[in-house]
């Protein structure tokens, strides 16, 4: 193995993955040695406010990548309305068009599109969609995924599980910012400012001080990852890729965190005071991956660190001012009566050829060791000699031809490796314009449990949706109307729970079961399928890809405006949420461990922002949900409601207070006190909060 592809960890399978959020992110990237970058280009990318890329930039950059053995990822992973998926697959095609190697995504609208367009650009799911099961990486490998983004909150031995039985290749975050909440499912930024993160507008509320015990600290608020060290352990697990976060910094921080990342993995010590120095907030968190959740994951970004980071900046350029050389080049010298010519290859069929300058004399000594040396000097290129042959005896030329023959052939040969590669691209097929009716037909309610109903439960519900994990607690009478909503997120023993209940509720009665990821679709095979919040449906296309995968009912996404949601028409029946605290994050963090262990709490607590609102928290099956403290209400506008049911999504109420609830949203009647209409009368694609109709 060439020593300078040993310098660069290029003898190890492992992807180096870096966020290019700009250009010169991008350049940084490359040239302090990353195998591959991710990019999002100036629509439907999670990072709206990065520099992203327009058609002509991506076209730069895939060439200048691609010349240098870089891969590129280009993230089309939002959302999209109905009304968005003409812009989407024009999105699609200019990337597919400029030639990238990936495209991620976290809409099924935006899978299905790249299919049709280009049927060769390889698919991988984004975080956002929430894959972090065994089951889920299977479901995604039947659904034509090459590999699986997986969440955050998986631990070493989580991940090595998943990795060992995966069909396809899996990518773990290893550095970069963390959200609270498991990607793909918070809805704080949307509710409490109507900035979509699902949409890549998050306006990042979680990082403002929450407090759970009135000193306000930020509860919500986790430090950056960091686990390039465990990239040796990571790489043992079978990880195909380590993702770096960071589209929103500088090059500065890429730099950093690719050569820390290219130094682990070759097994070389790193500087992690300058990559805290670079950015961090108070320090790094490796939790997550070591299975250490606990109090010591939370910081903010001090005046101490904003200092750190800007003394820090200059060393850390001297990282990215030369290029990494890792392209392998085998120099040819042939010598004719005619004279004598340089030749350069890449070994991929790629070839540059110039005559030398000047008449060869006759040598004393051997020229090749001389020649040899000449051509490896190679710096400032992304080549390095791995070989030099010779045809012929060469004679004696000064160094300075030599020189200037090697910098003409490997511009030429950098100048061919940069020529665009086409990709023929075929014209999306949108679905045909449909229009849902107005008005809810149906009225259903959600539950905590069985503690939770209502006694008397009221007539005129058409079903009730209670947890898949308490079936045994559901009365037989009311089991032929009841669908069991499967745990949101599965992490640690949850999967195996999942499925044994699913397995021993089978032949029970129960009307079907709801999903919300899809790794609960290969575990709820046999069983009626209904469609949870979770998955995201915001768009007519995605609706009639989850509908082909199975389900037969769908909740449209509550960052779905009725404007868009009128054109969420599958042909099976599609449910909104009409009331209900809304869970604006689901979390492996406990945001009250930072005020009480869990030996002693209730599992119940608050939050509390610099607005004095107060946030329920509830903690159980390893995870912790925080309520909006204002509900969801669309009692009064079921007219409206461009669906066939609504729901009624019971979480803190009492049984009384959800009979009151479900009675006036019976009778249509007005909210008592305050409440929000979510998104739902939102202006469709403009940031902010909408108009509300009166």
């Amino acid at each position: 193995m060439n020593r300078i592809a040993e310098k660069y960890g290029l003898h190890r399978p492992m992807e180096i993955l870096a966020p290019a959020g700009d250009g010169e992110a991008l350049r940084a990237a490359v040239f302090a040695g990353a195998n591959a970058v991710y990019l999002g280009l100036k629509q439907f990318s999670a990072r709206r406010t990065a520099g992203n890329f327009d058609e002509q930039q991506l076209k730069e950059a895939v060439a200048f990548c691609h010349a240098r053995n870089v891969r590129v990822h280009a993230a089309v992973n939002t959302t999209a309305f109905s009304g968005e998926l003409g812009p989407m697959a024009q999105t699609i095609a200019s990337a597919a068009a400029a030639g990238v190697d990936v495209l991620i995504v976290q809409d099924l609208a935006a899978a299905a599109l790249a299919r049709q367009i280009a049927p060769t650009l390889a698919l991988h799911s984004s975080t956002q969609l929430t894959a972090h099961t065994l089951s889920g990486v299977r479901q995604l490998a039947d659904m034509g995924f090459k590999r699986a983004i997986l969440a955050r909150e998986l631990s070493l031995a989580e991940i090595a599980a998943i990795a060992k039985d995966s069909p396809i290749e899996v990518e773990t975050f290893v550095h970069g910012a963390l959200c609270m909440s498991v990607s793909g499912q918070c809805y704080m930024s949307a509710f409490l400012g109507g900035r979509s993160g699902n949409r890549g507008e998050c306006a990042g509320p979680c990082r403002l001080p929450f407090a759970a015990d009135g000193s306000g600290a930020a509860h919500l608020s986790l430090k950056d990852l960091c686990a390039v060290g465990s990239l040796p352990a990571l790489a043992d697990a079978g990880v195909a890729s380590v993702k770096i976060e960071g589209r929103l910094r500088g090059p500065e921080y890429v730099a950093a965190a690719v050569n820390a990342c290219r130094k682990s993995l070759a097994g070389e010590p790193f500087d992690r005071q300058l990559l805290q120095d670079v950015f961090s907030r108070s320090g790094f968190t490796n939790g997550y991956i070591e299975g250490r959740i606990d109090g010591t994951m939370f910081g903010v970004r001090t005046a101490e660190d904003t200092a750190a980071s800007k003394a820090a900046m200059p060393a850390i350029r001297e990282l990215y001012r030369r290029e990494a050389q890792r392209v392998p080049v085998a120099f040819t010298v042939t010598v004719t009566e005619n004279g004598c010519t340089l030749a350069a290859a890449d070994g991929a069929g790629r070839r540059a050829e110039v005559p030398l300058a000047g008449v060869m004399e006759p040598a004393r000594a051997d020229q090749r060791p001389a020649i040899e040396k000449a051509l490896a000097k190679t710096g400032g290129t992304p080549f390095y000699s791995e070989s030099v042959e010779f045809e012929g005896e060469p004679g004696y030329l000064p160094a300075s031809a030599w020189n200037d023959a090697r910098r003409t052939a490997l511009e030429q040969l950098l100048a061919l490796r940069s020529a665009p590669k086409a990709r023929a691209c075929a014209p999306a097929r949108l679905p045909a314009p449909r229009r849902h009716a107005l008005g809810a037909k149906e009225l259903w309610a959600r539950f905590e449990g069985p503690e939770q109903l209502p006694q008397p439960l009221p007539g005129g519900l058409a079903g009730i949706i209670l947890p898949l994990l308490r079936w045994r607690e559901v009365p037989e009478a009311l089991r032929a109307k009841t669908v069991l909503e499967a745990p949101r997120v599965m992490f640690g023993g949850m999967e195996a729970a999942t499925a044994k209940a699913l397995a021993e509720a089978r032949d029970a009665g129960f009307a079907g079961v709801m999903v919300h990821n899809v790794g609960h679709l290969p575990l709820a095979k046999g069983w009626k399928l209904y469609g949870g919040f979770g998955l995201n449906v915001a768009n007519i296309l995605s609706a009639l890809c989850w509908k082909d995968l199975g389900l037969t009912a769908l909740t449209v996404s509550p960052e779905t405006p009725l404007a868009e949601m009128e054109a969420v028409e599958p042909g099976v029946p599609t449910w909104a949420i009409v009331y209900g605290h809304m869970p604006l994050m689901i979390t492996r963090a406990c945001p009250l461990q930072n005020v009480t262990d869990c030996a002693h709490c209730d599992k119940h607590g608050l939050l509390t922002d610099r607005k004095r609102r107060q946030f329920p928290v509830r903690c159980g099956g390893g995870v912790r949900q925080i309520y909006n403290p204002v509900p969801l209400y669309m009692g009064d506008k079921l007219k409206k409601l461009p669906a066939d049911a609504g729901i009624a999504w019971f979480t803190l109420e009492s049984p009384a207070e959800a009979a009151r609830v479900l009675d006036a949203l019976q009778k249509g009647a007005a909210w008592q006190g305050e409440f929000t209409r979510g998104l739902y009368f939102k202006t469709p694609g403009i940031p902010g909060a909408g108009k509300e109709e009166a």
